[in-house]
């Protein structure tokens, strides 16, 4: 007996990447978490007659000879399918575009990063010239669309983008997913959200502008992903967690969003037994303390921000520097001859200011040529300490309208972070 499954809380694009399989795999039953998303349940309230989709209570687990799972890859995240993992003549095929280490012994791996699963599926469905009806190319679209945010988020690739194009020229229907991707939002997400925002508190972590909300709450609450993104959202912070403990049930559900690549809550809520993206994930603990959960994700924080690809790694030393007393003939020539556009200015060692081919355009009188550099260089200086994150250094630079930040260690000029090495980080050029 062959099944296709899927992870807990299963969304749009666990659901589609389902059905997709269910084509890849014509035997199999294709079987859904109990746990689902509720855009989920309120899809297939209309649409479930379409699919033939079963439950765990229609099937005989033992009898499973092969298992395909799709947008997951360990069994922690599997429903009721535990005693399948001791299993010797099993056979496991995995199609995931979460890149973690797996778990599960598979025979059959195709796991790429892509920005949503159901990519990988159609690529297939698409080599082997298989027919998609209207309705399942609509799913298949729902699932690519929720999972990159419309094409939007950081971890879309050209190959969803595609995807999503074979789809369309398949008559997926935009308008259905209009109606099922939009997030519920009602008086008691208004209320929690509300709630949060009374005891809002920011703080910096490791260069990070992050909010981090304990909140108790009793029974299942919809939405609570949409709560966290529009509390993210009007804090104006990189990243946002809530902590929403369920003392009754003796669990507490993390939920998080960043909205910058430098903070990676997907392999935050990973190490703590979850799961997700980038820029949203979310975990279930069980008999914790929240206070000890805002500990944990404040020290998981600090340990993704040292992983982190920092200006100190990036930056040009030794920084050619130019005294504060060279005249600004001598400076223009130095910027002209080396084809640089700027220099930091040092007296006696010290940073001191920072000079432009801007402030060389500057001079009017000939006799202003004769000036030290001092007179005309910039000494409202915008510096930055070598553990600074990238994209924060970005903000700075455009924010700022500069071209370079010189970067400073207890004082001391150690380098300087141009523009360029920005780039080389945006359009992955890093070196090996």
């Amino acid at each position: 007996m062959d099944i296709v499954t899927t992870h807990n809380s299963s969304d749009f694009d666990a659901l589609a990447s389902l059905v997709a399989a269910g084509i890849l795999y014509p035997e199999a039953d294709l079987v859904l978490p109990t746990r689902v998303n509720p855009n989920i349940q309120a899809f297939l309230s209309i649409h479930k007659d379409l699919f033939a989709i079963k439950s765990f209570k229609d099937v005989d687990v033992n009898a499973v000879t092969r298992l395909i799972v799709v947008d997951v890859n360990q069994w922690k995240r599997l429903e009721r399918l535990s005693a399948l993992s001791s299993k010797e003549d099993l056979e496991v095929h995995i199609w995931d575009h979460h890149m973690v280490p797996s778990d599960m012994k598979a025979s059959k791996v195709v796991q790429e990063p892509l920005g949503a699963c159901t990519t990988l599926l159609i690529e297939e469905i698409k080599k082997q010239n298989l027919e998609i009806s209207p309705m399942q190319a609509t799913l298949f679209l729902a699932g690519i669309y929720e999972d990159t945010g419309n094409l939007a988020f950081p971890s879309t690739t050209a190959r969803d983008a595609m995807a999503v194009a074979y789809l369309l020229s398949h008559q997926a229907d935009l308008n259905v997913l209009e109606n099922f991707l939009r997030p519920a939002y009602g008086v008691k997400q208004k209320d929690v959200l509300f709630e949060m925002l009374q005891k809002a508190e920011r703080i910096k972590v490791g260069g990070h502008r992050v909010s981090i909300c304990e909140m108790e709450i009793t029974g299942h609450t919809h939405g609570l992903s949409l709560v966290v993104h529009m509390y993210r959202d009007i804090l104006n912070v990189d990243a946002a967690f809530g902590i929403f403990n369920d003392a009754e049930k003796g669990r507490c559900i993390v939920i998080a969003r960043s909205g910058v690549d430098s903070m990676d809550v997907g392999q935050i809520m990973r190490i703590m037994g979850g799961g997700g993206h980038p820029a949203a994930a979310s975990a279930m603990l069980r008999d914790v303390n929240p206070i000890g959960v805002k500990e944990w994700i404040l020290e998981l924080i600090r340990e993704n921000q040292r992983s982190t690809i920092l200006i100190g790694d990036l930056m040009s030393f030794p920084v050619e520097t130019i005294d504060a007393k060279t005249s600004m003939k001598d400076t223009a020539e130095i910027l002209k001859k080396k084809a640089i556009s700027g220099m930091p200015v040092t007296e006696e060692g010290k940073l001191v200011g920072v000079i432009s081919r801007r402030d060389v355009n500057k001079i009017k009188k000939q006799s202003q040529w004769r000036a030290p550099v001092k007179a005309f260089m910039s000494t409202d200086m915008i510096t930055a300490p070598p553990h600074m994150s990238v994209p924060k250094a970005a903000r700075i630079m455009v924010k700022h309208d500069v071209g370079r930040l010189p970067v400073v260690d207890d004082g001391e000029l150690i380098g300087i972070f141009t523009r360029s090495d920005a780039m080389l980080y945006y359009y992955d050029l890093l070196p090996e």
